[in-house]
């Protein structure tokens, strides 16, 4: 397979990155992405998005009962980065300075379901806060991250933040990752190939440089997210890696997600976390090598049995 390796000129920098501030932002793409424009995201977020039910339980390996657990597998395999909330690096970047983070910006629980109250999730933390954090702790910050739930009756609480998010990002040269959702009592059908598009699209006005949304669920959703793909413009499209699938299947739907519908990488948490740690390692490494090194399905397959 060909290489997708780009170079420093190959960067797009968008408008609003500050002159003072394109070197950094060009040094945190090629970083994050490895020099390829894709990107592998390590997510790990959920410890407040789904609490310990993500962690703790049958068919989760007891490695993951813990938060190191994550900082480990981040350290030790190939990653673009790992995101995750400020305050869980806070706790364990001190030991863990090789790793490169996005920081969640925003994040709630699962306790609340739409049948009670449409979702929002507001800022925990801003920007600045992130740039400060960066600053005195001296760890790998490339970017940070935000969620919307698009078609909750909140969204433009959410959209408004999302777009202060991304502008402050860009001004202080970090990467801006947006993970959209279409969810609330409006929304029939998350899964939808033409609603994703809305999302995707949504990320592109909001100036993000990727947007994380999930895969439909139809009769040919690789052909279908090409929708998703065109609609975001400039700005890349990854996937979310959803629940724990089986290692074959997540990686050919990974390789199609690429070379069939144009995205550009992946997010993927609990199909790599809720592993032990040296098979978490693995999926990682056998991730990384579809989205970042080019490889083909089977030879993916090879890294993850070892």
């Amino acid at each position: 397979m060909k290489d997708v390796k780009i170079l420093k000129k190959d960067v797009l920098v968008p408008a609003d990155i500050p002159a003072n501030k394109k070197e950094e932002y060009i040094k945190n793409y090629l970083e994050l992405t490895k020099n390829t424009g894709r990107l592998m995201l390590f997510a790990g977020d959920q410890k407040i998005e789904h609490l310990n039910d993500d962690f703790y339980g049958e068919g989760i390996s007891k490695d993951d009962a813990t938060p190191e657990h994550f900082f480990k597998v981040a350290s030790n395999s190939k990653i673009g980065a790992f995101a995750t909330q400020l305050g869980l690096i806070a706790r364990y970047g001190v030991d863990y300075r090789d790793i490169n983070y996005i920081v969640k910006i925003n994040s709630k629980t699962n306790l609340v379901k739409t049948s009670q109250r449409d979702p929002i999730s507001k800022s925990l933390i801003d920007v600045a806060d992130v740039v400060e954090f960066k600053n005195n702790s001296g760890l790998n910050i490339l970017g940070v991250g935000y969620t919307i739930y698009l078609g909750s009756e909140f969204e433009h609480e959410m959209l408004s933040e999302a777009s202060r998010v991304v502008y402050e990002a860009h001004k202080n040269g970090l990467i801006a990752i947006l993970w959209i959702y279409p969810r609330g009592k409006a929304v029939k059908n998350e899964k939808d190939p033409h609603l994703i598009a809305g999302a995707t699209g949504v990320g592109a006005c909001l100036g993000a440089d990727f947007v994380k949304v999930n895969y439909p669920e139809c009769e040919n959703p690789a052909e279908a997210f090409k929708e998703a793909v065109l609609a975001a413009g400039r700005t890349k499209v990854v996937c979310a890696g959803g629940s724990s699938t089986d290692p074959k299947l997540f990686l050919q739907r990974l390789y199609d997600q690429i070379h069939i519908s144009g995205a550009a990488g992946n997010a993927t948490g609990r199909n790599i976390h809720q592993k032990s740690y040296e098979e978490a390692v693995r999926m990682c490494n056998a991730i990384y090598a579809i989205t970042i090194e080019n490889k083909s399905v089977d030879e993916a397959l090879k890294i993850y049995y070892g």
